[in-house]
This record gives C-alpha cells, sequence and structure tokens, in this order.
C-alpha cells in the first residue's frame, strides 16, 4: 500500500473556505447563515449569526439536531448554551430560541425543522 491514497472525484473531501463565505440574511430577523452543506435528503450543517435580541420563532426538530456554540449564547425554557457547549436535540422536540445577547453557533441537522407560523426552514426555501 502506497503512502498516498487516491480518491476518485466523488469520494475525494470537500473543504469549504467558511471566513471568506458571506452570511446570508434568512426570513428571520437577525438571523443570518452561512451554508456549510446540504443534501437531497434534508441533512444540512449551518452556521448561524444571531444578533442581540434576535428569535427563531416556534419551530418543531423533525430529526435529531445538533448545535455548537462558538460566541454568545442562545436559550429556550429547558436551558442556556453558551461559547464552548454544546446542546443536542431529539426529533420532536419544540421550542422558541432566543439569543440575548447575539451568539455564533454551527449546527448540524439530519432533516428540516417545522416551523408552526408557516416560516420555511433554511433549506426548504431554497437559500442557500
Amino acid at each position: 500500500m502506497s503512502d498516498n491514497l487516491v480518491n476518485p472525484p466523488e469520494l475525494q473531501s470537500r473543504f469549504v473556505d467558511v471566513p471568506n463565505m458571506p452570511w446570508v440574511e434568512t426570513d428571520f430577523p437577525g438571523i443570518e447563515m452561512k451554508m456549510l452543506y446540504k443534501d437531497e435528503q434534508g441533512r444540512s450543517t449551518i452556521m448561524f449569526r444571531m444578533a442581540p435580541g434576535a428569535v427563531v420563532p416556534a419551530h418543531e426538530h423533525t430529526d435529531f439536531e445538533q448545535t455548537f456554540m462558538l460566541e454568545g449564547s442562545l436559550e429556550d425554557d429547558e436551558g442556556k448554551c453558551t461559547a464552548g457547549t454544546y446542546v443536542w436535540r431529539p426529533a420532536g422536540n419544540k421550542h422558541i430560541a432566543r439569543s440575548p445577547d447575539g451568539a455564533v453557533f454551527l449546527s448540524i441537522f439530519t432533516r428540516p425543522n417545522r416551523f408552526f407560523e408557516g416560516a420555511k426552514f433554511f433549506t426548504e426555501d431554497g437559500k442557500e
């Protein structure tokens, strides 16, 4: 076996230049995102930036979701996720997420969320 492994193009790593990606506005005031990964099955990895006081309206996690907080904090009625901490939510979890002081975090979704007030999840409305 050689010291160099070469994958065919479809199996090669994809490197994403996150610092140079532009922040994209979402349909929610004060919330911007960088879509790092998205596929046809609804899986996605998204970096979010929330302005102080921004709110993610009532929604349900339709499958397993994970969030790692890079800066600031995100809170709901069950607790608070602060810089350097991680939270995961099972399918069926419902909540409203608030960021009183602003936040930057990475979220990994297995399937898009379902919002109760008719808003669409970021991967459903064609934005990338």
